[in-house]
């Protein structure tokens, strides 16, 4: 398979991937996590694992995720706050709530909510 390299910030370092990645869900989705009770909307997405090995390794054994598959930046809530996640793609579903995000961050980054998910500010977009 094809591999690619790019550097991530998160990280700390360089990141070893696959030249093509399919993610599941995309910028403006909001999900659901599939083992815990919180639901989000996806404002970035990492083709792979892209964040610290001590964050990697906070994670018990026997749940950590693969690393070769996509990895969702959420802005997260739940019945108790707000806050951002990194989560794995299998780890996340299609949120069927059809309401929108409760984060106090939610409108610098997306313009608003239709049809059950977010469009993100055209002055963030490429």
């Amino acid at each position: 398979m094809d591999r690619s390299v790019f550097y991530s910030s998160q990280a700390g370092r360089r990141i070893d991937a696959p030249r093509r990645s399919r993610a599941r869900f995309a910028i403006g989705d909001i999900v659901k996590h599939r083992n815990f009770d919180f639901r989000g909307v996806i404002f970035d997405i990492d083709p792979v694992y892209a964040n610290s090995e001590e964050w990697y390794e906070q994670i018990p054994e026997g749940q950590r995720p693969d690393r070769d598959q996509p990895f969702y930046h959420l802005l997260a809530e739940n019945e108790d706050s707000s806050y951002v996640a990194y989560v794995s793609q299998q780890n996340l579903l299609a949120d069927t709530e059809g309401e929108p995000i409760d984060h106090p961050q939610v409108d610098q980054l997306f313009e608003h909510f239709s049809a059950g998910r977010y469009r993100l500010r055209r002055s963030l977009t490429h």
